[in-house]
């Protein structure tokens, strides 16, 4: 039987007050979804400090990725592998480690898609996107993707990030339903609410399959 766990997503970074308001108001995430680098006027990168308060917390990294602007063609998705493996590596991210490529407000391809699971496949890390079924080309390039190669299907994991049913704690979370395509998909996370008025933090659910892929 698969079970969820609740967790959070965050732009800027975890400092002890956030993740103790969070613990307040929310209750303890399994999880925190924190970005892998600074990208100006968009998110705060992640520090070696901020791992290191969530792990004494018991609380698991989710890994981002999102310094880029556009997704098209296998040669850039190469580069963007590369750049996500480095900067994981830096990091100290372990063996394994899902990373989830930010797909929102970026223009996609298929021939993208493949090249970035394929670099990223044979790295230590594993291929993630987290994306907008609603907005975008994200949904139709992928699924191009997987009749193209049914290993895309295999080796991807993806974030929905719809519907938005509202932040809520863990105990108060909804149904594990987000959006899925139109074809084979491992949607194994779900940014159910964003952005709530007490704090800058988002909340989701994810499959049980993915927590030992965190950090």
């Amino acid at each position: 039987m698969v079970n969820y766990h609740w967790g959070v997503d965050s732009s800027q970074p975890v400092t002890n007050e956030l993740y103790n308001s969070v613990l307040s108001t929310f209750g303890k995430p399994e999880f925190w979804g924190r970005y892998l680098t600074r990208v100006e006027g968009s998110v705060e990168g992640l520090t070696e400090e901020e791992i290191e308060l969530l792990h004494n917390n018991g609380t698991k990294l989710l890994p981002i990725y999102n310094d880029f602007r556009q997704a098209v063609g296998e040669s850039h998705a190469k580069v963007v592998g590369m750049n996500v493996a480095y900067q994981a590596k830096r990091l100290g991210l372990k063996k394994g480690t899902m990373i989830f490529a930010s797909m929102e407000n970026v223009e996609v391809d298929s021939r993208w898609i493949k090249g970035y699971i394929d670099y990223l496949y044979n790295t230590d890390y594993k291929p993630g996107f987290y994306y907008n079924p609603t907005e975008g080309k994200f949904e139709e390039a992928y699924c191009e993707a997987v009749d193209q190669d049914p290993r895309v299907a295999n080796q991807a994991v993806l974030w929905s990030s719809e519907p938005h049913i509202g932040v809520t704690n863990e105990k108060d979370a909804p149904k594990f339903e987000p959006t899925t395509p139109n074809c084979d998909a491992n949607v194994w996370a779900w940014q159910y609410g964003r952005d709530t008025e007490e704090l800058a933090i988002n909340t989701n659910l994810i499959d049980s399959r993915l927590l030992p892929m965190l950090y």
